[in-house]
């Protein structure tokens, strides 16, 4: 199978309110961006739904079989170690390691036949993230955008205080390209606001606000940082350079120094029971900034959840980085253990959430990877213990994803794989028509287009139908 990605293998001078005003989401010009929002919203001349989406990312490929799609009367060489548990709806069982979930299976779906055709890391990143056929089957830079870079696209002139695309990754992985989450032809003002970093840590920054920090000297701990934007606020306002300035650019100062930007972001103003309930590592508390920062009015936040192994987990010598549970990676028995646990107390956190804070129409959440692992298991030697262990290869075929909230009737399981977990037996589905449901639920029309490098119309999505289980209820 092909190679596996990356860890698999005084007053302030006008100037620096320039400086701050043009280093923004990603390191683009913000003024542009504001400038294209503004003449966006004149020729749209509606205002768009009150809707967001959280999008979880699992990279690797998670396995469907050991999680939400499990096969105990499959052969020995398919079901693996783990056995299914009922949950709160007859008929639905999901993974024994999943006690929380189980729980909670009334609130979200699970659907279990989507599937396509790219097997490498690569092109299965981009088929899923934008909805093509990607050019090429391998690498992870796209020749068409990312959804989440369309809906910055079709949303570019809203201004709610907060960024409106986000993205939320271990440190080192927050380049558009680590996951295929570039914008292509539309151009880099579509790519996410970037916050790497574990969130749980007390001494975590938000990177992307740094020109703000370093104008107020050099930062020792978040709560210096949260201060600063007040300090920079204040010396703005008193200068009244901030009237005087073009107002594009003060909209991106704004953008930067706003109150719901400082507060989205500020994990201390939540309840420590509720952080508590997520859990004190980087996954629960980049789910709770998730939802913090749709409820003041993101459209588009991707949480990455890739290694387990951090806030204080040691790592395995029989784990792996990510979700590539190849038995040359990892013990995929042993790496699950471990990495469960954590997965099953966080996205559970983050369903009750949505649901305790009336959120569930407001917000649609997704829960998947690039695609599910093969249902035969594999055994070969570990690369880092040199003993033979078992694991899964990649296998899109066949894939899991859990989806809640955006109005949708829940406690559903949509369409189905045969006896051994190979392909879909009901109900097939393809990214394509998943991405049509959400784009539904954002209010975007998913037949409009965009012209490409070469001026030509390219459709925002070029096929697929809304998945109509998934479709809101009155």
């Amino acid at each position: 199978m092909s190679h596996p990605v990356n860890f698999c293998s005084g007053p302030v001078a006008r100037r620096e309110f320039l400086r701050a005003g043009v280093l923004g989401l990603g390191g683009l010009t913000m003024p542009q961006l504001f400038q294209m929002r503004a003449a966006q919203a004149a020729a749209m001349g509606k205002a768009d739904p009150d809707t967001s989406v959280i999008f979880v990312w699992l990279p690797g490929g998670p396995p469907h079989m050991d999680m939400y799609d499990m096969k105990p009367d499959a052969p020995a060489e398919y079901r693996g170690e783990f056995r299914p548990i009922n949950t709160t709806v007859p008929g639905i069982d999901v993974c024994e390691h999943m006690p929380l979930h189980a729980k909670l299976a009334h609130k979200f779906n699970i659907v279990r036949s989507i599937s396509h055709q790219f097997a490498d890391h690569g092109g299965g990143h981009k088929r899923f993230m934008t909805g093509r056929d990607p050019k090429t089957p391998v690498d992870t830079v796209n020749d068409a955008p990312a959804v989440g870079s369309i809906v910055a696209k079709t949303r570019e002139h809203q201004n709610n205080g907060v960024p409106n695309y986000v993205s939320l990754t271990d440190p080192g992985r927050d380049g558009v390209d680590v996951f295929a989450m570039g914008s292509a032809y539309l151009g880099p003002s579509y790519v996410p606001f970037s916050v790497p970093g574990d969130p749980s840590k007390a001494d975590f920054k938000v990177p992307n606000i740094a020109p703000i920090a370093e104008i107020s000297g050099r930062l020792d701990n978040r709560a210096a940082l949260l201060s600063s934007f007040d300090k920079f606020r204040r010396s703005a306002d008193q200068t009244g350079l901030m009237g005087s300035m073009d107002q594009f650019h003060e909209k991106a100062i704004s953008l930067l120094t706003s109150d719901k930007t400082k507060k989205a972001f500020d994990l201390s103003l939540e309840e420590q029971s509720v952080r508590d309930r997520y859990g004190k590592h980087a996954w629960g508390q980049r789910l709770l900034m998730a939802r913090r920062l749709v409820e003041a009015g993101s459209s588009f936040c991707t949480v990455v959840l890739e290694n387990p192994y951090q806030s204080g987990i040691p790592h395995l010598k029989q784990g792996v980085y990510n979700w590539d549970s190849h038995s040359v990676n990892c013990h995929i028995w042993d790496d699950m253990r471990a990495r469960l646990p954590i997965y099953d107390q966080a996205v559970t956190a983050l369903i009750e959430d949505i649901y305790y804070r009336g959120l569930d129409r407001k917000v649609m959440v997704i829960v998947t990877g690039e695609f599910g692992r093969t249902p035969r298991i594999e055994n070969q030697i570990g690369t880092q213990t040199g003993t033979m262990q078992p694991g899964r290869d990649h296998w899109p075929q066949a894939m899991s994803l859990i989806t809640f909230g955006g109005g949708m009737r829940t406690g559903q399981i949509i369409g189905s794989t045969n006896s051994k977990g190979e392909h879909p037996k009901d109900r097939p589905l393809t990214p394509n028509d998943f991405w049509a449901s959400v784009y539904r639920h954002l209010g975007i029309n998913f037949d409009d287009s965009f012209p490409d490098h070469g001026g030509r119309p390219m459709p925002i999505l070029p096929y697929g139908s809304p998945i109509v289980e998934l479709l809101s209820v009155a």
